[in-house]
């Protein structure tokens, strides 16, 4: 390997992340948009979806793709009330849009990771304001 590789190496960051809770903060919140993959190595959903989460990821650099192994991070298990895997999650500036357990198709997961981007971001905070007002 030469030393341009390395530097090119460095410019193309890895396309899936691994999550854990000593870096899901500064991951999440570093991202504008994340989406994160709860699994087990044990689960045969789980690795039949990985390749296609992956897939995806290297077309989106711009969105965090992160994986959290729910077997190793029991802990975010619990504080995402994970109850059954794969589950699929999408946050958007803070905002947790979605949350489904079960594996998606390529091009279900293309399709969803575009909607997530084309939301208008200003009416879902004024309306996730208004809803925090409205409960006190």
């Amino acid at each position: 390997m030469s030393l341009s590789d390395d530097a090119e190496s460095k410019e193309c960051p890895m396309a899936t992340v691994e999550i854990t809770k000593e870096n899901i903060k500064e991951e999440v919140d570093g991202s504008a948009i994340s989406i994160l993959d709860f699994w087990a190595p044990w689960c045969a959903p789980c690795k039949a979806f990985g390749p296609t989460f992956e897939a995806v990821s290297e077309n989106h650099p711009d969105v965090l793709f992160g994986k959290i192994n729910t077997q190793e991070q029991e802990q975010l298990g619990a504080h995402f009330n994970i109850r059954s895997i794969p589950t699929l999650m999408i946050i958007r500036e803070g905002l947790m849009l979605y949350s489904e357990p079960g594996a998606l198709a390529e091009k279900d997961l293309e399709a969803l990771v575009a909607e997530i981007k084309a939301l208008d971001m200003a009416e879902l905070h004024a309306e996730a304001a208004r809803l925090k007002a409205a409960q006190g």
